[in-house]
């Protein structure tokens, strides 16, 4: 030991007293904050960020500094949930310029009447396989997904079949608005064809701003930030029961409510039309990718 701290140039009796030492009042108190920091960061599923955790704590009566909380968590290897990196996906049509009317213009708040105002977006969601396709179809008045559809390919197709099962399960009644972006799938042809047979008017926001469909793009984001993006998808199909399992299970943040067959089997039973049942349940198993 002698010959060791003479090569680390301390001295022996220094090193005696650093092995009997005991610990410190403040390192017994970050232990003990960051067991609770822990079990706080347990409870979120791992979601939360320093800034959630602090509020957190001060909620329980723990006094401590948000500074305090985010060295302790950054020494633990505690990382809370953000935001990925932007990346484009969208691009306009160009032909769509001539048609783009914005009939919904950022009102988003609840109306009077259900199934009257619809919204919707496409996004692209990662697997080793390659790259998955969710289309959502939104009802602005009660903040419900009516309609999905899951794909690997985002061709005017998928945009499509969600907006059918929209039809499917709700019924809504001639002139119902769907909104969305300017994306190629919304201005296709096809999906206008389709709009028009069912009585749909179509409603576009605006070049480069993403505010006018905020309902269906933060619910997205928050898909992405909540599930998708907290481990690796190996399959389409494990991603698909994944977002079914998710969306059927719990109700997500700022009011989003759950697509499920529960959920719908109480809408269409409320409404006093059982003799639908067995069709919505029929439907809703057509969409399980193939295995």
């Amino acid at each position: 030991m002698k010959r060791c701290c003479e090569l680390l140039e301390v001295s022996r009796a220094a090193f005696y007293q650093r092995l009997d030492e005991k610990p410190s009042r403040r390192q017994v108190s970050n232990a003990e904050l960051l067991r609770q920091i822990i079990a706080i960061f347990e409870e979120s599923d791992g979601t939360y960020g320093s800034p959630r955790v602090h509020r957190e704590l001060r909620d329980r009566g723990i006094c401590c500094g948000k500074r305090r909380v985010a060295r302790l968590m950054r020494q633990a290897g505690l990382e809370g949930r953000c935001k990925r990196r932007w990346r484009k996906t969208t691009i306009q049509d160009p032909e769509a310029e001539s048609k783009a009317i914005d009939l919904i213009r950022r009102e988003f708040g609840p109306g009077v009447e259900l199934d009257t105002r619809y919204c919707g977006d496409i996004t692209y969601l990662w697997t080793f396989e390659g790259s998955a396709y969710l289309a959502t179809v939104i009802d602005l008045d009660s903040r419900r997904v009516v309609g999905w559809a899951f794909g690997d390919h985002m061709h005017a197709e998928l945009v499509g079949d969600a907006l059918k099962m929209a039809f499917a399960t709700r019924r809504p009644g001639r002139g119902v608005i769907f909104h969305s972006d300017r994306g190629c799938q919304n201005t296709s042809k096809d999906f206008g064809e389709l709009a028009d047979n069912n009585g749909v008017r179509l409603s576009l926001g605006r070049k480069g701003e993403c505010w006018d469909n905020a309902v269906a793009e933060s619910f997205l984001a928050t898909l992405k930030r909540e599930l998708v993006d907290r481990r690796s998808w190996p399959t389409r199909a494990g991603l698909y029961r994944a977002v079914f399992q998710c969306t059927e299970r719990s109700d997500w943040c700022y009011g989003w409510l759950r697509v499920s067959r529960g959920r719908v089997m109480w809408v269409v039973t409320a409404s006093g039309n059982d003799a639908r049942l067995p069709t919505i349940k029929a439907f809703l198993r057509s969409f399980r990718p193939a295995p």
